[in-house]
């Protein structure tokens, strides 16, 4: 299973530098002044990198919704218990959560994946992909073996292959799995050293007392465990989720098969911080999407030394700051592909003052 990875990672290239200095001139020769589009213009840059191309579009684009339980939820550290999973689930696949409604108004296909919750699922439209029935509790002991962290990576690494062959060519992280903040909160607190009471937020809504108990659990797991900083499956295997494996394999994936992949909330931050550790190259196919009213949220950007495109407060997760950040990126495209030049519509362009 490792050698599957280190495979996978070998398949990341750089971003395209000749594409991404033509979109530069491109840019910098539109009927604006230089700079002005701000963020638009970045994302536009980083999408010619990735594709090798100034006027990049992309007509098939996919959520992936990665779920899975957590045995951490025994320590009552949500406000919902772990049967909202399986009915989340079978709402995503009936068109009625709101990663749905926005998903079909941003014109995004949907892959859900069963990758490990604690319960029988079935339905013509899911992915079965269950490695096991949840995690064990990390404050207990490890999450899961590392033989299964690996293979939850390689779960989303090929979810997205498969994709890709039926032509989708831009991918946004989704997931659902009750206790999966506390599993994240995890993570980055492993990865970073950053203190727990930094790391944690209320996840789904806890009140004080719950708040302090969820930072205390996400201590006691650290320490139960001691993950090792310097070895990312270390980390995803003894304080991780499934889903959060096959999310950072989601994004692995996306980087391999030279797509851009959508962040979306805390989760997915989490598991894109796990991609980032295993393979640091592939941060530049990265695009967040948002960042989230969840505590830890912003801190772990700046650890990724990724900027957040939108700020809306969501605390939602499924995929829906990502979804929302599609609109931004068709914006992006359009821009470099429909926008007049200063040549093209006969403006003059900046002139340069003279000294005399």
């Amino acid at each position: 299973m490792r050698q599957e990875i280190m495979e996978h990672i070998g398949e990341i290239r750089g971003l395209d530098q000749a594409a991404i200095q033509a979109a530069k001139s491109h840019i910098n020769n539109l009927t604006v002044p230089p700079g002005s589009l701000g963020k638009l213009e970045a994302m536009a840059v980083q999408l010619a990198g990735i594709t090798g191309t100034v006027k990049p579009s992309f007509d098939r684009r996919e959520v992936i919704i990665m779920a899975g339980d957590h045995g951490v939820c025994a320590e009552g550290v949500s406000a919902f218990p772990q049967e909202v999973t399986p009915q989340m689930i079978h709402n995503f696949l009936a068109g009625g959560a709101a990663v749905n409604v926005l998903a079909r108004q941003a014109g995004a296909e949907i892959a859900c994946v069963d990758i490990g919750v604690n319960s029988e699922l079935s339905h013509p439209d899911l992915l079965s992909r269950k490695i096991r029935y949840g995690t064990a509790n990390m404050a207990q002991g490890p999450a899961m073996s590392r033989e299964e962290a690996m293979q939850s990576i390689m779960v989303g690494a090929k979810v997205v292959e498969d994709a890709v062959k039926r032509g989708v060519q831009l991918f946004i992280t989704g997931e659902m799995g009750i206790g999966n903040t506390t599993a994240s909160s995890a993570v980055i607190c492993a990865l970073t050293g950053m203190p727990a009471s930094d790391a944690v937020g209320r996840g789904t809504g806890i009140d004080d007392s719950r708040l302090q108990h969820k930072i205390a659990v996400v201590d006691k797991a650290l320490k139960v465990n001691a993950p090792d900083p310097l070895d990312p499956i270390d980390v995803l295997a003894k304080v991780g989720g499934l889903e959060i494996g096959g999310l950072a394999g989601v994004i692995l994936g996306s980087a391999a098969n030279g797509c851009p992949v959508i962040i979306d909330g805390f989760i997915s931050s989490a598991a894109a911080l796990l991609a980032k550790a295993i393979c640091p190259a592939s941060a530049d196919y990265m695009i967040v999407s948002h960042v989230s009213h969840e505590q830890g949220h912003r801190r772990l950007l700046q650890e990724l030394n990724l900027r957040p495109a939108l700020e809306l407060d969501l605390r939602i997760g499924e995929g829906t700051g990502g979804v929302l950040c599609l609109h931004l990126v068709d914006a992006a495209c359009r821009i470099v592909s429909e926008m007049a030049t200063f040549e093209s519509a006969g403006i003059s362009g900046e002139t340069q003052e003279q000294t005399i």
